[in-house]
């Protein structure tokens, strides 16, 4: 599936197979991962967590379907980066709220396919920065500012 409609509609079939969502291939499309992650309520039953940099003067010039070797990281339309090189903390903190508000409250699988730095520096830095912006604690108590 490429798209959270095509997802929809496998899961509609018996609500068996769900998403291993991965927003790095959403953010390469142009899709919004806040509204795929809405639009995917109860059908995400996994998570990668794994970010894509987009070089909007190449996508100017080529569009997004980039077909560069991956080698290629300066003439390519987008790349895979480790977490927060394509998008910020900020858009990961709307990340982590909105699977908690469509449900998913499990694992962060970090995928690292970052050819600018090594496995081990990726990990790390994916660590650190999901370590800040993942959501720990479930609030099942009742508006008690109200």
């Amino acid at each position: 599936m490429y798209n959270p409609e095509t997802l929809l509609r496998l899961h509609a079939v018996d609500g068996m197979l769900g998403a291993n969502l991965d927003p790095s291939h959403l953010f390469w499309q142009g899709i919004d991962i806040l509204s795929a992650i809405d639009a995917m309520k109860g059908a995400i039953y996994f998570f990668h967590a794994k970010d894509t940099e987009i070089n909007e003067r190449n996508v100017r010039v080529n569009g997004v379907l980039d077909t560069k070797s991956y080698a290629d990281e300066a003439n390519r339309s987008w790349i895979f980066r480790s977490v927060g090189y394509g998008h910020g903390a900020l858009e990961w903190k709307r990340i982590a709220s909105a699977l908690r508000l469509a449900g998913y409250d499990h694992v962060m699988s970090i995928e690292h396919e970052d050819s600018l730095m090594t496995p081990k520096e990726g990990l790390e830095k994916a660590v650190a920065l999901l370590q800040e912006v993942i959501i720990k604690e479930r609030n099942d108590t009742e508006a008690w500012w109200i």
